[in-house]
């Protein structure tokens, strides 16, 4: 049996089953890091002898009769930007290298809570700024399905250990895609929560209003198994809402019959690569045959909202990452000659070339004399963006669209063109602006390479995203591909 190619609802039902104890779960996961990680990158850190202890805990909670938790026994991938005790969370930065975490997130505990073991800390974009995972400080993560092409950004690490059997689960961030383009990218599932859904307690902000965590599986119901483990309110984030957390497991049915899907024409122009247009044609096809009532419709301003992300994250980012100045937080340079030239060199040391894009951007839009042109103008345009989906769902269950415009890119191919690298995010970046719920779900192949499925809902529906995710996935066999590694 290889156990790396099991779901995580299958490894939990043989664990409560007494099939296969926890140890032995861990022991596979940690053969196959070290068997294909280096040539993958997913991780930064493998966390062998923490893994190994907890599965322990498990075992010996199960076989006293104790109720371990929902997730007990399950490896999980945790990106590092997202707070672990006792373990590394650099951010892939080199201004937070050697960093060790005092104490855990909010859904870190979560995690711990409800019995999963956290396998390692997944390789990203520094500071989550990029949509190729190319920006890591450290090292280069590569797709599994081609380790020439990108996986996607910036949880590229948490969508790499999924797809290539590293971890059957792995928690990642979004601000403008960064879990479902990955998860295209990467022929896996991602889902990005509702804004306030899961907490942010615990997680290094770049963008404080658009920044969520997403959860990732091989398939639909090991998604929503992780999203209710970390969904839910949480005193320490005043931004989560007071809003129940359903059980997710119960929209998992094949039934969509009447469910009205739109079809914004806006997704289906320039640059969207043919092969991906046909694959993405085909899931609607497939949507239609299990009941769905099928429409297109206009949303005028989803071609505003990239150029309002990129004003509103990057003035948050500047504000955000101001405390990584070499005094308060981050790497102090070793020569300096006052208080001005350690700032000076310990960011430009420690920052990489796109962090300090983004920084100068957003500090320009924040300045005295731009404020009122760039980035209040953008929260207006925000609020008409939210409008235009608002509209929309007064109608519709779901909007359906391409993930990402291509399948994954050569590594390289668009570091240099930093317009072409942003244009990435274009279908997904709209969600994170209305601070909607969406999901990628794998919906074929072009050129041997994953397109992904994106599904958006309502505010606080992901029930309904799960239930349509899962009608698809159930029929067609696509989640069921696993890349030659």
């Amino acid at each position: 049996m290889q156990i790396h190619k099991l779901t995580a609802h299958e490894i939990r039902d043989m664990i409560n089953k007494k099939e296969i104890k926890a140890e032995e779960v861990a022991k596979a996961y940690l053969d196959r890091i070290k068997n294909v990680d280096e040539k993958l990158g997913a991780l930064l850190y493998v966390a062998k002898e923490e893994a190994l202890n907890n599965a322990r805990l498990i075992d010996k909670k199960i076989a006293e009769g104790e109720n371990a938790g929902e997730l007990a026994g399950i490896p999980v991938a945790v990106k590092d930007n997202i707070n672990v005790t006792g373990m590394q969370n650099t951010c892939a930065s080199k201004i937070l290298q050697g960093y060790t975490s005092p104490y855990d997130a909010h859904v870190t505990k979560q995690l711990k809570k409800d019995g999963a073991v956290i396998i390692g800390k997944a390789n990203m974009d520094e500071f989550a700024m990029g949509s190729s995972n190319e920006n890591s400080a450290f090292k280069l993560a590569r797709n599994p399905w081609d380790i020439d092409r990108v996986p996607g950004g910036s949880s590229g690490g948490s969508a790499v250990a999924v797809a290539a059997g590293e971890a059957p689960l792995a928690l990642g961030t979004e601000t403008g895609g960064s879990v479902r383009q990955p998860a295209s990218l990467c022929g896996v599932v991602g889902l990005k929560p509702t804004y306030g859904r899961v907490s942010r307690n615990g997680v290094v902000a770049f963008g404080s209003t658009l920044d969520q965590v997403g959860t990732m599986g091989k398939d639909v119901e090991d998604c929503a198994i992780l999203t209710k483990c970390i969904a839910g309110l949480d005193s320490g984030d005043f931004t989560t809402a007071d809003v129940e957390v359903p059980n997710y497991n119960k929209f998992l049915t094949k039934d969509i019959k009447g469910k009205r899907i739109a079809i914004p024409n806006e997704f289906f122009g320039e640059g969207l690569d043919s092969e991906v247009r046909a694959r993405i044609e085909e899931s609607i096809q497939v949507l239609k045959q299990n009941g769905a009532v099928v429409e297109e419709i206009s949303l005028p301003l989803a071609e505003y909202a990239l150029a309002d992300y990129y004003i509103i994250a990057c003035a948050e980012a500047s504000s955000n990452l101001a405390r990584f100045d070499g005094i308060r937080y981050g790497r102090r340079a070793k020569e300096f000659k006052d208080s001005v030239d350690i700032y000076f060199k310990s960011r430009s040391e420690g920052f990489g070339e796109e962090v300090k894009r983004r920084i100068i951007l957003g500090t320009y839009v924040l300045s005295t004399g731009y404020y009122d042109a760039y980035y209040k103008k953008a929260l207006k345009v925000r609020n008409l963006i939210k409008q235009d989906f608002e509209r929309v769902f007064k109608q519709y269950d779901v909007v359906v669209s391409p993930t990402s415009p291509t399948t994954a890119f050569k590594i390289g191919e668009k570091k240099e063109d930093v317009l072409s690298m942003y244009l990435s995010d274009i279908y997904t970046v709209p969600v994170n602006i209305a601070g909607l719920p969406a999901i990628s779900v794998p919906c074929g192949m072009a050129k041997g390479l994953p397109v992904g499925l994106q599904i958006i809902g309502n505010y606080f529906e992901e029930g309904k995203l799960f239930n349509l995710a899962y009608s698809y996935e159930q029929s067609t066999n696509w989640h069921k591909n696993m890349p030659n590694v």
